[in-house]
C-alpha cells in the first residue's frame, strides 16, 4: 500500500491540487496523454527456501499508469503510479507513486516539485553514485527499481555545463522482503522499529550536481548531504522475544563522480564515491568498458562485450556489501529484429571469496502491445563469509508477460 506516514500529507495536498489544475485547465484535451501496462510475473526457485515458510513458486500481478498533461507551453504535470499484488510475500504486495510532479521551464532554467526519480551512473552492473532515490528492494533484487522521492529539483543548463540542485524534505525508507519472501536475511527485518540518527524521518537532504561534455567524454560531479539510503541493520527482539533486524539510517556526506568516454566502438565507463559518516569514511569505485561489435556474422545482430571491476574499502563486519572486490563480465545481444529481441548475460566473481553470480535477462515483443521477459539468476559456490551467502538457496527463473496500453 501507499505509505500512510505524515510525509505524505503534503504530497496528497499537492496531488489533489495538481488534479484540480488538470480538471480546470483550459488547455486542449489533446495535451493529455495516458498510458500504462498490466503484467503477470511468475517465480520458480530451484531450491527449497533457506528459512521456514518460504515457497518454491510465487506469482504476482502488477499495474502501472502514466499520465502527462501540458497546462501551458511552460507548465506540465507528470505522474506514474504503480501497484503489485504478490501471492507469497505480503511485503511485496505494495504500491508507490513513483512520480507526481509539476514542471515549469523556460529557456534558461527548469524547476520541478513533487515526487520524482533521478538516475546517476555510467556502469552496467553496479551504480555506486546513484543516491537520490531509495531502492525498492522487494521489486527487484538488482536494486534497479526506485521509489519516488519528494523533492524540489532546479536545473540550469549553460553552454559550459548543467547545474542541478535538489531539496528533499522527506526520506523514503527502503522496502524489504517479508518473513515468507525470498532473498531475505536470516532474521526478518522489522521496519516498524526503524531508527534515525537525528531521530527524524523528515530530515531535509540536499544535493548539488554539475555535468558537462568534454571532447568525447560525459562527466558528472556531485555532493550529497543527508540521510543514507542504505541502512545499517541492527539486532533486536520482537514482542515474542524472537530476534529481528531493524534499519538504522545515519547522516552522511557523499561526493561522487561518473564518466563515460566514447572511442570508436569502445565505451569506457567509471564511477567513484567518497562518503563520510556511518561511523567512518570510506571510498568505492567501479570502472570498465563496453565494446560494440556491429553486424556479427554478416547479420543485423549487434553484440556488446562488457567488462567491469568494483572495489569498496568498507569493513565487512561493519557495513557489509556484496560488491567489495569483484570482477564482472557480460554479453549483450541485440538481435535487431521486428520483435526487438535482446539478451544480456552477466557474471560476477568475488576475487576474495570466490563466490560467483550468473544472471540472464532476455526480452522479446509479441505483436504490438505484448512483451515477454525471461530472467534467471544462479548463485554458485557462495562462501559462508560472503554477505551474498544469504542468497545461496535462491537460484531462480522468472517469466513476465506485459501488456501495454
Amino acid at each position: 500500500m501507499f505509505a500512510e506516514n505524515k510525509s505524505y500529507l503534503l504530497l496528497r495536498f499537492f496531488f489533489i491540487a495538481a488534479l484540480f489544475l488538470f480538471i480546470s485547465s483550459p488547455a486542449n484535451s489533446s495535451a493529455l496523454e495516458i498510458n500504462g501496462e498490466l503484467s503477470s510475473q511468475g517465480f520458480l526457485f530451484i531450491h527449497e527456501g533457506a528459512w521456514e515458510d518460504q515457497e518454491k513458486q510465487s506469482v504476482s500481478l502488477a499495474a502501472k499508469v502514466e499520465m502527462y498533461h501540458g497546462f501551458t507551453d511552460n507548465l506540465q504535470f507528470t505522474m506514474e503510479a504503480f501497484y503489485r499484488i504478490d501471492s507469497l510475500d505480503s511485503e511485496r504486495t505494495h504500491g508507490d507513486l513513483r512520480t507526481a510532479e509539476l514542471i515549469y521551464f523556460t529557456d534558461n532554467w527548469e524547476i520541478s516539485a513533487g515526487l520524482g526519480r533521478v538516475f546517476w551512473g555510467a556502469t552496467e552492473f553496479v551504480h555506486l553514485v546513484d543516491i537520490i532515490n531509495q531502492t525498492d528492494q522487494v521489486e527487484a533484487l538488482d536494486g534497479e527499481e526506485k521509489l519516488g522521492q519528494p523533492m524540489v529539483h532546479l536545473t540550469i543548463p549553460q553552454s559550459w555545463g548543467v547545474v542541478e540542485g535538489f531539496i528533499m524534505p522527506w526520506f523514503r525508507e527502503r522496502t524489504f522482503p517479508g518473513v515468507k519472501g525470498r532473498f531475505r536475511s536470516p532474521f526478518a527485518i522489522d521496519s516498524n522499529l526503524t531508527v534515525y540518527e537525528d531521530d527524524e524521518q523528515h530530515h531535509t537532504d540536499l544535493a548539488l550536481r554539475y555535468s558537462t561534455t568534454v571532447a568525447d567524454a560525459d562527466l558528472g560531479i556531485y555532493y550529497f548531504n543527508g540521510t543514507a539510503r542504505d541502512p545499517v541493520l541492527l539486532l533486536s527482539f520482537d514482542n515474542t522475544h524472537l530476534p529481528v533486524l531493524y534499519p538504522y539510517y545515519e547522516q552522511i556526506g557523499q561526493s561522487g563522480i561518473d564518466i563515460q568516454m566514447v572511442a570508436g566502438e569502445w565505451l569506457f565507463k567509471a564511477e567513484a564515491l567518497y562518503r563520510t559518516g556511518q561511523s567512518r569514511s570510506y571510498a568505492a569505485t567501479t570502472f570498465g568498458f563496453e565494446c560494440s561489435l556491429v553486424g556479427i556474422g554478416n547479420t543485423m545482430m549487434n553484440l556488446g562485450l562488457i567488462g567491469e571491476y568494483v572495489f569498496d574499502d568498507r569493513d565487512q563486519g561493519w557495513l557489509p556489501t556484496i560488491y567489495d572486490n569483484d570482477i564482472m563480465a557480460g554479453l549483450r545481444l541485440n538481435v535487431n529484429d521486428m520483435d526487438d529481441s535482446t539478451v544480456l548475460i552477466g557474471i560476477i566473481r568475488d576475487t576474495h571469496y570466490g563466490s560467483t553470480i550468473l544472471g540472464i535477462e532476455s526480452s522479446r515483443r509479441i505483436g504490438d502491445s505484448l512483451r515477454i521477459n525471461l530472467n534467471a539468476s544462479f548463485f554458485i559456490d557462495l562462501d559462508k563469509e560472503d554477505p551474498a551467502f544469504i542468497l545461496a538457496q535462491d537460484d531462480f527463473i522468472t517469466i513476465a508477460l506485459i501488456w501495454y496500453w
